[in-house]
């Protein structure tokens, strides 16, 4: 994966440290129209978001993984200690170190969008194809 940041790091806007790379990447989900508390990663060390590419990246200090519930859903979700997307209005696609556990399995989530139609409700593509939708409202801030 580290290939893949340094390949998009010419033109990318490039943030250092928790705070500011926290609020980056919540200002990049709402550019897009995503709900901004979609990336509750803590303690980033770098944000990348590359526009001419619709590259972006997290990097997690330690590169130590996080799991995040999100409450209102009863979904746990697992955030790798590096995270990337290519980003699009409405849409994050292949996305790499984002996994949902169903049941006793992990799942790979490699697309999140919110349909032109309604953007109430976020769906979650896994790598399996399968794919569940929920409120958006799941996935405010601080939720």
């Amino acid at each position: 994966m580290a290939s893949q940041i340094e390949s998009h790091r010419v033109g990318a806007e490039i943030a250092i440290g928790d705070d500011i790379c926290r609020k980056k990447s919540i200002e990049m989900l709402q550019e897009v129209g995503l709900p901004m508390g979609l990336l509750p990663l803590e303690d980033i060390e770098e944000f990348g978001y590359n526009r001419d590419t619709g590259f972006m990246w997290l990097l997690q200090r330690r590169k130590k993984k996080i799991e995040h519930a999100f409450k209102k859903i009863k979904q746990t979700v697992s955030y790798a200690g590096e995270v990337t997307a290519f980003v699009e209005k409405g849409k994050l696609k292949k996305i790499t170190g984002v996994k949902t556990k169903e049941l006793l399995l992990w799942l790979s989530i490699v697309e999140v969008y919110i349909a032109e139609a309604s953007s109430e409700k976020v769906t979650f593509k896994s790598g399996t194809g399968l794919s569940k939708t929920f409120d958006a409202a799941a996935f405010a801030l601080g939720e």
